[in-house]
């Protein structure tokens, strides 16, 4: 199936590793022109380079912290540098899982937010009227499961993603550009492996947890945001879709 993606302009951020790069690389594999950014410049760089061995256009490089004031600025004129200012995909992955016991202090939950929910919004913010004007663009947000083991405040921060990119597709809709929302389950990823630091340890959650047997990897997330992405995908939008191995417990 041709996706028809050759030529399309993608931003993913929180590329430096995980689903991020994994994501990067299927988008430049599908012909994708792709920028991507995160706090790590020499990671993202390091991305960029094996990228390029594959013979796709090496993706533009854009090392900052997304919580910042000026990011969204930062990262337009970044894009307008690398692309003319078009992006016509953007995959909002960056994010940290933040565990909040009851004596989490404010500034935890400040931080989960302003991260995992504001950096996100203020980023579409900025592409989302581009996208409006040429009648074509893709939001994706990368979240996280609502079946929570514990309190941890970026999965409140990303319930919000979820309810805001609702909303966002009801407005949106009309102008040819879709919100979506990609949760996935256990992946390998750097954050997973401090989780799960052994093969035991992940064979033991997968076999309690995960249906299929293993944590997937990152890749496999990046195929579905490769779909979702294309012109293809025109009728899909305001959903959220689980990519997990089946551990979502419930059918709602």
């Amino acid at each position: 199936m041709d996706l028809q993606l050759k030529g399309k302009t993608a931003l993913v951020t929180g590329a430096s590793r995980g689903i991020g790069a994994g994501t990067a690389r299927v988008l430049a594999a599908e012909g994708c022109r792709v920028a991507i950014t995160a706090r790590r410049g020499e990671l993202l760089e390091g991305l960029a380079d094996s990228i390029a061995k594959t013979g796709v256009e090496r993706p533009a490089v854009m090392a900052l912290d997304l919580a910042g004031a000026d990011a969204p600025g930062r990262l337009k004129d970044a894009i307008g540098k690398a692309f003319g200012g078009r992006l016509d995909i953007l995959v909002n992955n960056a994010g940290a899982a933040l565990p909040a016991p009851l004596d989490a202090p404010e500034s935890l939950w400040e931080e989960a937010l302003a991260l995992n929910f504001t950096a996100v919004r203020r980023v579409t913010g900025a592409f989302a009227p581009g996208m409006i004007e040429r009648k074509f663009g893709r939001v994706i947000n990368i979240t996280g499961t609502m079946e929570p083991f514990g309190v941890n405040a970026a999965t409140a921060a990303k319930a919000a993603v979820q309810a805001w990119a609702k909303g966002l597709s009801r407005d949106l809709g009309k102008h040819g550009v879709t919100v979506n929302c990609i949760i996935p389950g256990r992946i390998k990823s750097e954050q997973n492996t401090r989780a799960y630091p052994t093969e035991e340890a992940e064979k033991k959650f997968s076999e309690a947890h995960i249906p299929v047997g293993y944590f997937g990897a990152p890749e496999e997330v990046g195929y579905l945001v490769a779909f979702v992405a294309s012109p293809l995908a025109r009728l899909i939008t305001g959903s959220v879709m689980y990519v997990d191995g089946g551990m979502k417990r419930f059918s709602h």
